[in-house]
């Protein structure tokens, strides 16, 4: 009786730590949500700026409500965006609704990084290029909706995205004809 007893409480002790393995599995998992179906922008609708992307009709983006999770060295790309009245990014900042001059290192994160507003005016280390450099959050770059007037009819951003400022660009010393997209590594500063 207590050898089975033994094996037994030996056996659930087993289950319980794969269960919780392949549960963290899943919850580091960052899948689609849904899709958002591209609509045609009207005429002078989706600056382009930048080369920002425009919706294509009928066409199908994805979207999400998370992104990969943090670390000391998250993988992301790094693109692009005016912060500044009139540019590519659309409205005010969604930290504190106003613009921003694209000559100050500022970002937008993925919805799932952005993290309802948890990360507004925190720093992170963008890491790229072989350079490093410090940047503030002011804005998000929404994963969860796009092709619509509030997105001046660009596509949702994909999950993995640190959307940054110029400045950015230049502290990382590449060249403005490579500006785009761009791997990187990035962490909570």
């Amino acid at each position: 009786m207590k050898r089975s007893t033994m094996i037994l409480g030996a056996v659930l002790v087993l289950l319980f730590l794969v269960g919780g393995h392949c549960m963290r599995i899943v919850a580091q998992a960052c899948e689609p949500s849904g899709d958002v179906r591209g609509r045609k922008p009207p005429p002078g609708q989706c600056n382009t700026e930048n080369n920002s992307d425009c919706c294509k009709q009928g066409k199908l983006y994805p979207v999400y409500k998370c992104s990969p999770q943090v670390t000391s060295n998250t993988k992301a790309v790094l693109t692009i965006n005016s912060f500044q009245k009139g540019g590519d990014g659309g409205g005010p900042s969604e930290c504190d609704n106003q613009y921003h001059s694209d000559d100050t290192p500022i970002v937008a994160l993925s919805t799932g990084w952005f993290n309802h507003r948890q990360r507004c005016f925190n720093n992170i280390t963008i890491h790229g290029n072989g350079r490093s450099v410090v940047a503030k959050v002011v804005d998000e770059c929404d994963s969860t909706a796009g092709c619509d007037n509030e997105h001046d009819y660009q596509p949702p951003c994909p999950n993995n995205i640190v959307d940054a400022s110029k400045a950015v660009w230049k502290a990382l010393g590449v060249p403005e004809s490579d500006w785009g997209g761009l791997a990187i590594t990035w962490s909570d500063a």
